[in-house]
């Protein structure tokens, strides 16, 4: 019954207007404009929390479309510069034209991880659907190649490949990962499907990472992987500079207080820019409780009912 509800509240969710959407999704993203996500990673960098700054849009339509991305991460690892953040950047390679010329958008990549190195910064490669998972692990290690300690890229626990990316990363040189469940829709053949192996598989990558000396961002908003991850950190007598522990935005704010109690590193990706409607719903389809209230707060308005 749960799971009907929830589709329901997707359903809904659609006819819901932007201007109540931006209203209540405000907590994922940081704004339209880079001055505004600048302000909030001031103000995280303050209370011991440290980011990535991500500039929404992904897929272009055309490969000239991937100029404007590149301007973009341009400018804001100018501003962390100019403002001492301590932030990073995190692109998505569809958004240069990954899956339109590789040869293209990898060069722009390039002169991101380049300005990065330079003002000893870092890129992270995040990770997408299964038709770039080669082009972007392939990409990954030609700049590490390069700029080793700038450039890091994502795995995703729900790939059945994974584990077997992750050794063979590790066996070419130090490797810097983000660890996460993945989101996209895959197939069976490609993807596991049971919530309880992907969970599984999770602590099995990041066990095999730890021990093989990779650098892992462990990506998770689920407790139950905290505590393993905690378990291993503890077992293996890890370092806080040996790992970090990384949330979006605006999700399970508790979780990340007691992340920062117990005296690990942890790094919250910060989303800004116009195409943050997208972004938001896709946040928000995640959340069904919360569109729950964007749906009840939509038909207040409609029915002219009072808050």
């Amino acid at each position: 019954m749960g799971s009907i509800i929830n589709q329901l509240v997707v359903f809904v969710l659609g006819f819901v207007p932007k201007f109540i959407v931006r209203r209540f999704a405000g907590r994922y993203i940081a704004g339209d404009s880079l001055s505004e996500a600048v302000a909030l990673v001031k103000d995280l960098n303050q209370r011991g929390i440290i980011a990535t700054l991500d500039v929404l849009g992904e897929g272009i339509d055309d490969i000239s479309q991937g100029d404007a991305a590149l301007g973009d991460y341009q400018q804001a690892l100018a501003a962390i510069k100019e403002h001492n953040l301590d932030c990073n950047v995190s692109l998505k390679p569809t958004q240069f034209g990954l899956h339109l010329d590789e040869a293209k958008a990898g060069e722009r990549i390039r002169s991101i991880v380049a300005q990065a190195a330079e003002m000893n910064n870092f890129v992270r490669i995040d990770m997408e659907d299964a038709p770039v998972t080669t082009a972007t692990i392939d990409l990954y290690r030609q700049l590490r190649a390069d700029y080793e300690g700038h450039v890091g890229t994502v795995v995703q626990a729900y790939l059945r490949r994974t584990i077997d990316d992750v050794q063979a990363l590790m066996a070419d040189g130090p490797t810097n990962l983000r660890l996460c469940k993945g989101i996209y829709v895959e197939p069976r053949d490609i993807a596991y499907k049971d919530f309880d192996t992907v969970r599984d598989n999770f602590i099995f990558v990041l066990q095999t990472a730890l021990e093989g000396g990779a650098y892992i961002g462990i990506a998770t908003h689920d407790e139950w992987l905290f505590f393993h991850a905690d378990r291993l950190i503890r077992q293996m007598g890890l370092k806080p500079d040996q790992f970090e522990f990384q949330m979006l935005l605006g999700v399970d704010e508790k979780l990340q207080d007691l992340i920062i109690e117990r005296g690990y590193r942890l790094r919250l990706y910060i989303p800004y820019g116009v195409e943050w409607y997208a972004y938001s719903m896709r946040r928000l389809r995640e959340a069904p409780h919360v569109a729950m209230y964007i749906i009840e707060g939509f038909l207040r308005r409609l029915f002219g009912a009072k808050d």
